[in-house]
């Protein structure tokens, strides 16, 4: 299983915070939420890893050369040079190549444990999973998704709060032939110049129309994405909770 995960974003939502280092970058609890995050992975048996790089790109590559070492793991970076103008949708597309075999995409900013990777690798082996969480009340920034059972129908931050089933949280793992097809998918989007202002999950909607995406729910397990100031504290406090 690869580990592909998006850090190409300085975070901007989080200046000053971010103003020399990009959000992957930032402290959690005396480690960088990316270390944070192969770590899991890594206690998991998971060994390889590649990471697309943007905003601070040399100083992203140091800190993941010294967590490799650190922790016997493969990391390998996809610069992205088209960070400031362009949403995540491009970062797929540039990491592409490396989209072969299983592997589980990640955004950047979430932080978590080992045992929400346990969860993943531990889901039947469909070809499109999306990892979700149901809650109650949904907010503007989520990544809101519909469904009919357990397979997605919906994805994106604009659906209708009253259509909305649960959130998807950064985590898609593709198996057998849901790589390919989501490489294809990556492909045709880019041929439109409006894919540089979309967000990847715009690809995963589509893909949706064609074949079953399926779901992986992760709801009573413990982990917080970081967007805002308030979200990095939450996080910090949540990190220190787990000892």
């Amino acid at each position: 299983m690869r580990i592909i995960i998006l850090a190409a974003g300085q975070g901007k939502r989080l200046l000053p915070l971010t103003a020399e280092v990009p959000k992957a970058m930032l402290d959690i609890g005396g480690k960088t939420l990316i270390e944070r995050q192969i770590e899991a992975f890594a206690a998991c048996g998971v060994t390889d890893f590649v990471v697309v790089t943007g905003y601070g790109a040399g100083r992203m590559d140091e800190v993941l050369s010294a967590i490799a070492r650190r922790l016997g793991v493969q990391v390998k970076s996809v610069f992205n040079p088209f960070y400031g103008v362009a949403d995540n949708l491009a970062s797929c597309w540039l990491a592409r190549g490396a989209m072969t075999g299983d592997f589980i995409q990640v955004n950047g900013d979430n932080v978590f444990k080992s045992d929400l990777v346990e969860r993943l690798l531990a889901a039947p082996p469909r070809d499109i999973s999306v990892a979700i969480n149901r809650k109650d009340e949904f907010d503007a920034d989520d990544m809101k998704v519909m469904l009919d059972g357990e397979r997605l129908t919906e994805i994106g931050k604009t659906l209708p709060v009253d259509t909305v089933d649960a959130e998807a949280i950064g985590f898609y793992v593709f198996r057998n032939g849901g790589a390919q097809a989501y490489v294809r998918q990556l492909e045709e989007a880019m041929q439109d110049a409006a894919a540089l202002k979309q967000w990847f999950p715009s690809a995963v909607g589509t893909l949706a129309k064609k074949t079953d995406v399926h779901t992986i729910s992760i709801t009573g397990l413990q982990w917080s994405e970081v967007d805002f100031p308030v979200d990095l504290q939450r996080a910090r406090q949540l990190v220190a909770s787990w000892g």
